[in-house]
C-alpha cells in the first residue's frame, strides 16, 4: 500500500513544468519552449517512504520536438517510516553511482533544495524500461515471475545477485561520504546504533515480545568482525527492475548504509523468506545456500555470521512494521478489535520469533 495522495496533481504538475523549462534550457544549450508534461502518474505501491511519480515531458530545443519519461521522488514531509532517511544522501549516493561504478542504477538528473517548488525537496531521475517482480500480491503467487519457466527464473535471479555483488564491488573511497562517526567508529557499528535509536523511536516504551528478545539475542550475540562496506540496505528481488531476464536498475536506496555487504545478504534471505511464508519455493530461484555459495564465488570472500544478520534483518523489518501498523492507526484504516495487536503479532514477528527459536505469543 502506497503513501495515500498527499497533493492535486494538476498543480504538480504546472509547477514541475515551469520548474523544468529552464533546467531543459541549461542542460541542451539552446532556447526550449512549449514544454509540457502530458502525463503525471502515482504509480500504485510506490511504498510508504516518498511520493513518487512518472512523468512524460515534450518541448521544443531549436526547432526540434525533444521528449523523455522521468520519476519524480518527493521527500516525505507527513509521516516518517524511517526514523532519518537523508533524503540528499540518496540522491548523492544514486548520482555517485551512476557516474563511477558498474552498479545498475537509474541515470540521475537533478535535484531541488528548496522545498517551495513542491512543497518538499525533490529528485528527478530517467525512467528506465523494466519491472520489478511485485509485493503484493505477492511474486510467489502472481505476475510475470510467476508465469515464467523454472528455467528464466533461475537466470533472472543470477543476474539479480550478480547486480547486488555489483553494489558490494564498490570501493570504500567512492563512498566515503557515506561516513557518520558520531554513531561508531565502524559502518557496521554505525548502522546498528541507528537501528538501536530507531527501535526507541518506532517502540515508544510499549512493550515488544519479540523485538526485545531480538534485542537483547543481537547484543549477546555480537559478530566479532564490524566491517566498513557499502551496503545498499533494502536488497530485495522487488527493488530490482528487469526487462526481461535483464536487470536494468537497483532501486530503493532509503536504508543505505557502510554496514557491509553481510546485511544486505541477510535482509536478502529474510525477506525471500518471508515472501514464501506458507507458499512453495518458486521453482528456479535461488535457496538461501546458493544464493551465498554465488556471492563467495565472485567476491572471494566468505560469508560469517549469516545468522545474525537474519536476526538483524528481522529485527529492522519488526520496526519497519511498526511504522507502518502506527501509519495506519493515524490513518483510521485498521480494523479495531481484533484478537491481536498487529504492531507486535505479524508475519515479520512470526518468522522473526522462528529464526530466535521462541514462542512469537510469549505470555
Amino acid at each position: 500500500m502506497p503513501i495515500p495522495a498527499q497533493r492535486d496533481l494538476e498543480t504538480t504538475r504546472t509547477a514541475l513544468r515551469d520548474w523544468i523549462a529552464p533546467k531543459l534550457a541549461e542542460s541542451s544549450g539552446s532556447a526550449v519552449t512549449d514544454v509540457e508534461i502530458s502525463q503525471l502518474d502515482a504509480p500504485g505501491g510506490s511504498g510508504f517512504s516518498n511520493e513518487t511519480f512518472l512523468a512524460d515531458i515534450t518541448w521544443t530545443a531549436d526547432g526540434r520536438e525533444m521528449s523523455d519519461s522521468v520519476v519524480v521522488r518527493i521527500e516525505p514531509s507527513g509521516y516518517r517510516v524511517f526514523m532519518e532517511a537523508d533524503f540528499a544522501l540518496q540522491y548523492r549516493m544514486l548520482d555517485t553511482l551512476d557516474k563511477q561504478t558498474d552498479v545498475t542504477v537509474p541515470h540521475m538528473l537533478w535535484f531541488e533544495d528548496d522545498p517551495s517548488v513542491l512543497g518538499a525537496r525533490f529528485f528527478l531521475m530517467r525512467k528506465v524500461r523494466g519491472s520489478a517482480p511485485a509485493d503484493v500480491p505477492s511474486y510467489n503467487d502472481a505476475g510475470f515471475l510467476f508465469d515464467s519457466t523454472p528455467e528464466v527464473r533461475h537466470q533472472l535471479w543470477e543476474n539479480a545477485i550478480d547486480a547486488m555483488i555489483a553494489v558490494h564491488k564498490v570501493p570504500l573511497e567512492t563512498v566515503k561520504f557515506l561516513d557518520k562517526p558520531e554513531l561508531g567508529a565502524t559502518g557496521f557499528d554505525q548502522i546498528f546504533e541507528y537501528w538501536r535509536q530507531s527501535y526507541e523511536w518506532a517502540a515508544r516504551g510499549k512493550p515488544q515480545p519479540v523485538a526485545d528478545a531480538a534485542w537483547a539475542w543481537l547484543n549477546a550475540n555480537m559478530p566479532t568482525h564490524r566491517p566498513t562496506a557499502l551496503s545498499w540496505g533494502d536488497a530485495r528481488l522487488g527493488n530490482i527492475l528487469f526487462d526481461g531476464v535483464e536487470v536494468t536498475a537497483v532501486v530503493d536506496w532509503e536504508m543505505l548504509s557502510l554496514g557491509g555487504p553481510s546485511m544486505d545478504l541477510g535482509w536478502w534471505i529474510f525477506l525471500m523468506d518471508y515472501q514464501e511464508m506458507g507458499r512453495d519455493h518458486l521453482e528456479g530461484l535461488g535457496s538461501e545456500e546458493e544464493t551465498v555459495a554465488r556471492w563467495e564465488a565472485a567476491t572471494g570472500q566468505q560469508v560469517h555470521d549469516l545468522h545474525w544478520y537474519k536476526v538483524f534483518a528481522g529485527f529492522r523489518f519488526a520496526i519497519v512494521m511498526m511504522r507502518i501498523i502506527q501509519m495506519y492507526d493515524e490513518w483510521g484504516v485498521i480494523p479495531q478489535g481484533g484478537e491481536s495487536d498487529p504492531e507486535t503479532d505479524n508475519p515479520v514477528t512470526r518468522l522473526l520469533a522462528q529464526l530466535l527459536g521462541i514462542d512469537p505469543f510469549p505470555g
